[in-house]
């Protein structure tokens, strides 16, 4: 009864076709599990200031919003920014032979006033659908936490994409859309089992991402890694994912690894992956946005029945 060590997949089908054992149709596939409750989620952002399609993600650059400052105009100017252009001409006045009331302004005084909102993003959703995934009970909680990202997506105008790996591959399950119910009900009919391919998942997705770039180059991508960080099958697959993930890591691509480990002992796999990504790890109770609420609530509870 030896633990499981990185690079295996207890749950993985005994004749899988990377070992070159003869393999029966399905073998190591499980049927769909039916996704869990949706709940509300923190929000994920993309770090930095773009300027993509309004939305309610991300901050960007926007032509409505919050004044935050002011720039000299590029081009036409559309917004005048009033107080910093009198600041900009009034030590002048002298020089340029003003006599009398009111301010002698040039074209070089003008500002343009720079305003902030919100903006939309491409949320590409990676999701680990293997045999170490495949627990009747975890699948349905991981897909439950996926369904309440796409919501969350929808309510913020994103675009939304999903990439699945297991067995000997990945797949792009949806390529970049706007159509959440669609991300929704792949998901919903998601096979899992079989071995983990974690650097293929990666290296598909970074492909879906730089073809989406060429197409919509403004829309700052989000990924999002769902997974245990395990990575199994073919030769050195760990070796082979953190290449991968350095990959996203060398192009500043903003991303978040849900940590779907569970149980007394935990390897730290996923937040290993985090770390070269460059990006951050939240485990499934973190990604709830009322996570530390239920746990403030659920401690002044006990305190008053206590008293």
């Amino acid at each position: 009864d030896e633990a499981p060590r990185q690079g295996e997949d207890p749950a993985a089908s005994p004749a899988s076709e990377e070992d070159g054992r003869p393999q029966r149709p399905g073998a190591g596939e499980q049927q769909a599990v039916r996704a869990g409750e949706p709940f509300r989620t923190k929000v994920l952002s993309v770090p930095g200031l773009g300027e993509g399609a309004a939305g309610r993600r991300s901050r960007a650059r926007t032509e409505h919003g919050r004044t935050t400052g002011a720039r000299r105009p590029r081009g036409t100017l559309t917004k005048l920014h009033l107080a910093a252009t009198v600041q900009a001409a009034a030590p002048h006045q002298r020089s340029r032979g003003r006599s009398g009331p009111g301010l002698v302004v040039r074209r070089d005084d003008l500002r343009q006033a720079t305003r902030e909102g919100r903006e939309g993003n491409l949320v590409l959703f990676v999701v680990d659908a293997s045999g170490s995934m495949a627990a009747r009970k975890r699948m349905g909680a991981v897909k439950g936490a996926v369904l309440s990202l796409l919501l969350d997506a929808y309510q913020r105008r994103d675009k939304v994409g999903l990439v699945t790996f297991r067995g000997s591959g990945a797949d792009v399950a949806l390529p970049p859309t706007s159509s959440v119910d669609a991300a929704a009900a792949r998901l919903e009919t998601l096979p899992t089992g079989g071995r983990t391919p974690l650097a293929a998942g990666l290296l598909r997705a970074h492909e879906v991402l730089r073809v989406e770039r060429l197409r919509d180059p403004a829309r700052r991508p989000l990924v999002v890694v769902v997974t245990d960080g395990r990575a199994t099958g073919g030769p050195e697959p760990v070796a082979l994912a953190g290449r991968a993930a350095r990959l996203f890591a060398a192009g500043g691509l903003a991303s978040v690894v849900v940590d779907c480990e569970q149980g007394p002992v935990r390897l730290g796999l996923a937040g290993r992956l985090a770390g070269e990504l460059g990006g951050a790890a939240v485990t499934l109770d973190e990604l709830r946005a009322d996570s530390i609420a239920g746990l403030v609530r659920d401690v002044q509870g006990t305190s008053r029945r206590a008293a």
